[in-house]
């Protein structure tokens, strides 16, 4: 895995960027684009049943009636990565769409919004009496997430649609955004228009000697780099410093699910960067509470037994790496990922109710070097023997 300053980044040639996609992929991206996805309401709102392929029509060519032009049309992350190759590891869940318009002012941003919530009127049952549903009605009860970015770099805002099993319809409408990926294994995006617009205009069924030239890009800027590391599970990135909380929870989930650095060296010396940026980002025990218990429910369903896998290997990360911190915020947040790794435990009957727990932890070993003796390092208590075994490095008392 490695890093390079901005300023010594390769420009790639435009070419490498892109890559059309096989008819394999073509008919995995269509089958993606003709899933139902439930859209569950809150309270007595009814489930709403939508397929990406019908709600990006839908919404484009509202959005181009109220004089919003839509660029293109691309699925992104974890969808695009299972497109072009679905034996990853990475499986997918939420279904990310972004749709590239102009974002110039606030009414533009407003009239996304609008026409986003009034699209969903359509999708309602026969039957229900839209007369009196307003947006707002809408937005509580459709809208899981709303966020809107207004920055001198990034112009973007996502409206994410409720789904109880956490399969989430994304809508991203970005004019600008200066970071689009993490790692290069989730830098894929795949233009959707042609394959769009043959499905509008050809009486004919896709077939192996006829369907569209659908292409992909990696936003990491080297397609067939970025396929070689999805394919044989590589963690490779550029810049960490400059992801929000540092790529570090998405770095302990590709471990978990098998990913590895090609450098230990390169894996080390990322770490601390990681850890850094996430600490900046996640200041307060508070923050990063949420911040776990959000990305553990979001990104886990259906594979809840990783949990503890993630919070351990996350554990071991923060301790092994971090050198932001003083000595008790350390020691904060470790305890705080050993006591959700106790809870997850818990939650899965491996062990019983979490009460009254104590947890230890390791000090990192470059914390006794010259150049960090203005951190507390604590004695460690030895372990204390438990009545049962468990998996874990926790000791109970």
């Amino acid at each position: 895995m490695t890093s390079v300053p901005p300023s010594q980044v390769p420009l790639e040639e435009p070419s490498r960027r892109f890559s059309v996609l096989s008819w394999p992929q073509v008919r995995r991206l269509d089958a993606i684009l003709n899933e139902s996805v439930p859209v569950h309401g809150r309270g007595n709102f009814p489930t709403l049943s939508v397929r990406p392929r019908q709600i990006v029509q839908v919404v484009r060519s509202c959005l181009e009636a109220n004089g919003i032009a839509v660029h293109n049309v691309r699925l992104n992350g974890s969808a695009a990565s299972h497109v072009l190759h679905h034996n990853s590891g990475l499986g997918y869940k939420d279904l990310d769409l972004i749709f590239a318009v102009d974002l110039k002012s606030e009414d533009a941003f407003q009239m996304v919004k609008d026409v986003v919530l009034d699209c969903l009127l359509d999708f309602l049952p026969e039957g229900v009496n839209k007369d009196k549903i307003t947006p707002m009605t809408l937005k509580e009860a459709y809208v899981q997430k709303l966020v809107k970015v207004c920055t001198d770099t990034d112009r973007w805002s996502l409206i994410s649609l409720s789904n109880n099993s956490g399969k989430n319809v994304e809508l991203k409408f970005v004019d600008s955004l200066r970071r689009q990926f993490e790692f290069s294994v989730d830098s894929f995006q795949i233009i959707l228009d042609s394959l769009l617009l043959f499905s509008e205009c050809s009486e004919n069924p896709m077939s192996e000697n006829f369907h569209p030239t659908v292409t992909g890009e990696s936003v990491y800027g080297d397609f067939e780099e970025a396929m070689d590391h999805l394919k044989n599970r590589i963690i490779a990135t550029r810049n960490p410093e400059e992801i929000r909380g540092g790529g570090l929870l998405k770095y302990c989930n590709l471990l978990v699910r098998g990913f590895k650095p090609n450098s230990e060296a390169d894996m080390k010396a990322l770490q601390r960067y990681m850890c850094s940026r996430y600490f900046i980002d996640f200041p307060d025990i508070g923050e990063q509470q949420r911040k776990l218990e959000c990305y553990l429910q979001n990104h886990f369903v259906g594979m809840e037994s990783k949990r503890y896998d993630c919070l351990m290997t996350l554990h071991r990360v923060v301790n092994e790496s971090t050198v932001c911190l003083m000595g008790h915020e350390r020691r904060q947040t470790l305890n705080l990922i050993a006591m959700l790794a106790i809870t997850v435990l818990s939650e899965q009957s491996i062990i019983p109710a979490a009460t009254n727990v104590t947890c230890y932890y390791q000090p990192a070993p470059y914390v006794n070097e010259i150049s960090f003796n203005n951190y507390y390092v604590t004695h460690v208590q030895p372990f204390l023997p438990c009545n049962r075994s468990y998996p874990t490095w926790l000791p109970c008392n």
